[in-house]
């Protein structure tokens, strides 16, 4: 089956972050695919381009796995300086992936999977789909434009009024729908999507790079202890420092917390962290640490030596329909999960009894949550719970298995 996913932030090989298509792509591969990627070229950290892209419009990478063909097409370098740029970030790859599309991924492809936010890259999905004759898979990571309005990144009457315009267009046109939450699939129905047109592939947990590095002799102990940390309490973070993540509470909670033996592990990069190290360095907190992204396996090994894996984000109504990708990453490497999300997500822990909740941007109630916590007896047992759990419900080759047949149905009819 021939797929062309359409995916303006997959990743490179050596990035850190999330990897939900990166990995799929692969599983994809291994059960006969043949993958072509259109993505944006951008590092979303600086919102520049690599050097490698420099003065390209398309750079063509023909075996980033095996039979996982990469086509990386232009995306403005305003990307990170403000709403307009951003907003021309997202129309300025909505072109080139056209462009992309129709000159470059040349050939029949059997399905169109495109995966948002931003949701505009539905609009080269239904011009690709006209060309190609290929029926398109919607995938819904997160609710948008509701996300970009509940954060103040979406402001503009007009131009919310388009974007729901257009999601109920890109709905109609889809042949089948994927959400990441149980949640996103509620909310789909009440804006009138036929539930038979739904499907649910959640974010997985990746259980083989912790299985790798238990079977390489990886020793958490003495990594700890190189990294400064031994006898602290470590609280790590991965993921995005922006806007949405409102990572600013952990400052707030770690000044509080200056006196014990908690340490904060913030591991990623976004728009918001230059401004939340210099409130840490204002506040003159040492029990804040913020390291720049690294590769999976890498980050795996700051995992597995910490004490708890956070997942953090702003507290509005819309996050309370998600789950956080990196909550999984906790599971499979057996620590517990501090869950400062709301919602479908603080049922996860409750139900996978894998961690604790507190409430997001209610300092008090956090502070109290992380005192609890390092009192705890055994919290290995919280880990074990949350690996079991994963394990059975969120593994990443059966998901990626039961994706694909589902896309096989829409190559049979």
């Amino acid at each position: 089956m021939r797929i062309l996913l359409i995916h303006q932030y997959f990743l490179e090989k050596t990035d850190g972050g999330g990897s939900r298509f990166n990995e799929m792509t692969k599983n994809w591969a291994s059960l006969g695919g043949e993958i072509t990627v259109l993505a944006g070229m951008v590092d979303y950290a600086t919102g520049k381009k690599r050097d490698r892209y420099k003065g390209k419009y398309i750079f063509k990478d023909d075996r980033y796995y095996t039979n996982v063909n990469v086509i990386r097409s232009n995306v403005s370098e305003t990307y990170n300086s403000g709403f307009l740029g951003r907003l021309w970030g997202y129309f300025s790859f909505v072109f080139s992936s056209i462009y992309a599309g129709l000159f470059v991924a040349k050939g029949k492809y059997d399905v169109i999977v495109v995966t948002s936010p931003p949701l505009f890259v539905g609009i080269t999905a239904v011009i690709l789909s006209l060309f190609k004759k290929a029926p398109i898979v919607f995938e819904v990571r997160d609710l948008w434009p509701e996300s970009a309005i509940d954060t103040g990144v979406l402001k503009n009457k007009l131009i919310i009024k388009m974007a729901y315009w257009f999601e109920n267009y890109i709905y109609k046109k889809s042949k089948l729908i994927n959400v990441l939450t149980p949640a996103f699939k509620a909310k789909l129905i009440e804006k009138g999507v036929p539930k038979e047109k739904i499907i649910f592939v959640p974010n997985a947990a990746d259980f083989t790079l912790a299985e790798q590095l238990k079977n390489d002799n990886f020793d958490a102990i003495s990594f700890k202890k190189e990294l400064g940390l031994e006898g602290k309490f470590v609280i790590t973070y991965v993921g995005a420092h922006g806007v949405a993540n409102h990572l600013i509470q952990l400052v707030d909670v770690a000044e509080r917390l200056q006196d014990t033996q908690v340490i904060f592990q913030l591991i990623g990069y976004g728009p918001e962290k230059e401004n939340l190290i210099e409130v840490t360095k204002k506040r003159n907190l040492s029990n804040i640490i913020f390291k720049d992204s690294v590769p999976k396996k890498e980050v795996f090994k700051y995992i597995l030596s910490s004490d708890m894996g956070m997942s953090v984000l702003k507290k509005v109504d819309t996050f309370k329909t998600i789950y956080s990708n990196k909550t999984f990453d906790y599971m499979s490497c057996k620590i517990p999960v501090l869950m400062l999300i709301d919602g479908i997500s603080k049922e996860l822990v409750e139900q996978a009894k894998c961690g604790i909740f507190a409430e997001p941007e209610n300092t008090d109630y956090i502070v109290n949550k992380v005192i609890e916590m390092m009192q705890y007896k055994d919290l290995s047992v919280l880990g074990e719970n949350g690996y079991a759990y994963a394990k059975e419900n969120f593994d990443r080759t059966k998901l990626a298995s039961y994706y694909y047949k589902r896309l096989e149905t829409i190559k049979e009819k």
